[in-house]
């Protein structure tokens, strides 16, 4: 099915760019010069995925954004912002917003075309994994089923915007992981990922790693009797020197001290 993409850009040169290449690559793309008509065609054809400026005369891309997440027919569409500067209040107004991604003036057609496949790659898994769970929730349960050696509702929070992430660390954490894996999983820049972690939970990527790691490396020290590098290779970490230290920061103990007095 043919992907519809609406530009919101008031410089006719740029847009046309935009339009073209999106054509090139058998997008259907709608051009609209200024917010206001964007709203309109957004609420007419109900595109895909929105690219929209930011500075505009009429209104500006926060404003356009807002009104969109504010109608049930256009609040779920995905929305890049396109901006010739990105401050740390851009990325936070943009987040507060709802905004998706940016991209930044000037954007080469590469640029702007592996931001739209990113995105819409993104919202595919996201719809495919909301259908899994969906399903794993209404299958039968098996009794012979055992259970996840760590419940990751307890440790992840309730928060839409980055149950993507969350799923990612879920998946990967045992491996040696990054927060530029984590981005490009799925489909931010590291800066905006982590302004992003960071407004709505008050934690970093990197520290949503580590707290997941150490979850599993608790639930193993205290019911099984593998070494203290068993675990930290099990978990991620290819030193186990560094994961003790990782461990006493957190819990105030080392690994050893800690399962001594967990299992007493």
């Amino acid at each position: 099915m043919v992907k519809t993409i609406l530009v919101i850009e008031d410089e006719a040169q740029t847009r046309e760019i935009f339009l073209r290449c999106l054509k090139f690559e058998k997008f259907e793309g709608i051009g609209a010069e200024n917010g206001s008509n964007g709203i309109r065609l957004a609420e007419r054809h109900r595109p895909d995925l929105i690219v929209c400026d930011i500075m505009m005369p009429d209104m500006d891309g926060y404003e356009v954004l807002s009104s969109l997440r504010k109608n049930d027919a256009t609040a779920s569409i995905p929305f890049i912002f396109l901006t010739a500067k990105v401050t740390m209040s851009d990325l936070r107004q943009g987040m507060t917003s709802g905004a998706d991604d940016y991209l930044t003036k000037p954007c080469t057609v590469e640029n702007f075309l592996d931001a739209i496949a990113s995105r819409l790659s993104r919202q595919a898994d996201l719809k495919r994994g909301l259908q899994a769970a969906v399903s794993r929730a209404t299958a039968p349960q098996s009794h012979n089923q055992l259970p996840n050696v760590a419940n990751p509702d307890s440790i992840f929070p309730d928060c839409p915007r980055l149950t993507a992430v969350f799923e990612f660390i879920e998946s990967h954490y045992q491996q040696s992981i990054h927060l530029t894996d984590v981005a490009q999983s799925v489909g931010y820049s590291p800066a905006y990922l982590t302004n992003l972690s960071q407004s709505h939970t008050g934690r970093t990527v990197k520290a949503w790693i580590i707290e997941r790691r150490m979850a599993q490396a608790r639930q193993l020290l205290a019911s099984t009797a593998e070494s203290i590098k068993q675990i930290a290779d099990s978990i991620g970490y290819d030193d186990a020197g560094y994961f003790t230290r990782q461990f006493r920061k957190l819990h105030g103990v080392t690994p050893q001290v800690w399962r001594s007095q967990t299992n007493r």
